[in-house]
C-alpha cells in the first residue's frame, strides 16, 4: 500500500536527535496511530513505550533490537518488531523513509 486514505495528520512535526529524524503523527477512522518519516543517515538510539513495527519504505539500515549482540540490516519492503518498554539502534545507511506502526 503506497498511500493511507481517510485519515488526519498532526500538522506539527515529531523531531527527535537534532532533526535527525522527523515524522508526522497519522490518526485513523478508528483512532489507532502510525508515524511516517525519515532518519538521515546516523546511529541512533530509540526508546520505545509501546510494541511497534517499523516498516522500511526506502533506504537501508541496520539494527540491533535491545539484548541482541549483532544488527540485522533491513531495506524497502522489510520489516522489525521491537517490544514494548525496549530500545533499539539504528544506524541508517541512507536517508530511511519508515512507516512506525504501534500495536
Amino acid at each position: 500500500m503506497s498511500q493511507f486514505d481517510n485519515v488526519s495528520v498532526l500538522k506539527q512535526g515529531n523531531v527527535y536527535f537534532d532533526g535527525k529524524c522527523v515524522s508526522h503523527t497519522v490518526i485513523f477512522a478508528d483512532g489507532s496511530k502510525k508515524t511516517v518519516g525519515v532518519i538521515l543517515p546516523s546511529q541512533l538510539k530509540f526508546n520505545t513505550g509501546a510494541p511497534e513495527i517499523m516498516e522500511v519504505i526506502a533506504g537501508v539500515c541496520n539494527v540491533t533490537l535491545a539484548g541482541e549482540a549483532s544488527a540485522k540490516t533491513y531495506s524497502a519492503g522489510q520489516s522489525f518488531e521491537v517490544p514494548g518498554n525496549s530500545s533499539f539502534d539504528i544506524e541508517t545507511i541512507e536517508t530511511l523513509h519508515y512507516v512506525c506502526h504501534f500495536a
